[in-house]
């Protein structure tokens, strides 16, 4: 099943405001991370917690086990199990999404999905980090590099709507344009 946008924003509202009033925002979002990763990356467990046939008992139970396996700490474990006694466990991924930008927007950071050519050297993702944050009046910049091969060279930044493109791709499509608009 297709995860929800609305109910995924709603749990993590509600356990972001739990993880801030505890101050443990951020090991709670990197908790949220590894258990989505789980459940995405097992399909036998993802096929368990989805069962309708499966009582929420067992579903809270196991996802409790995992959630010890996982070292979660009680906030998380109690999370993770409420989500599967739920039956929402297929919407952990889309619950740390949307907790990780619940507290990327508190924090003032952005993420911005810059596609390279070739990968990026730390002084490069220093410096287009620096440039994107002077662009967004001073927000700090997350860059999530994504190597696209179909690039000539340069960078295309995405950040929320925003699209920057320095690639080499997009100059020559301006220039093509120019040239044949006279």
């Amino acid at each position: 099943m297709k995860a929800s946008p609305a109910v995924a924003k709603s749990y993590a509202k509600a356990l972001f405001e739990l993880a801030r009033e505890r101050r443990q925002a951020e090991p709670v979002r990197a908790e949220l991370e590894r258990a989505a990763a789980v459940v995405a990356d097992d399909r036998a467990l993802d096929d368990v917690l989805g069962r309708p046939w499966v009582s929420s008992a067992q579903k809270r139970a196991l996802a409790g086990e995992i959630g010890q396996r996982l070292q979660l700490s009680p906030l998380g474990r109690d999370f993770f199990a409420l989500v599967a006694a739920q039956g929402r466990a297929d919407h952990l991924g889309a619950i740390a999404q949307a907790f990780r930008d619940m507290l990327d927007a508190e924090q003032g950071r952005v993420r911005a999905r810059v596609r390279t050519a070739v990968p990026l050297t730390d002084s490069d993702r220093s410096a287009l980090s620096a440039r994107l944050s002077r662009a967004l009046g001073g927000k700090q910049v997350l860059v999530e590099e994504v190597l696209d091969k179909s690039l000539l060279g340069g960078f295309v930044a995405e950040i929320g709507s925003l699209i920057v493109d320095g690639s080499l791709n997009g100059q020559l499509s301006r220039l093509r344009e120019r040239l044949t608009q006279g």
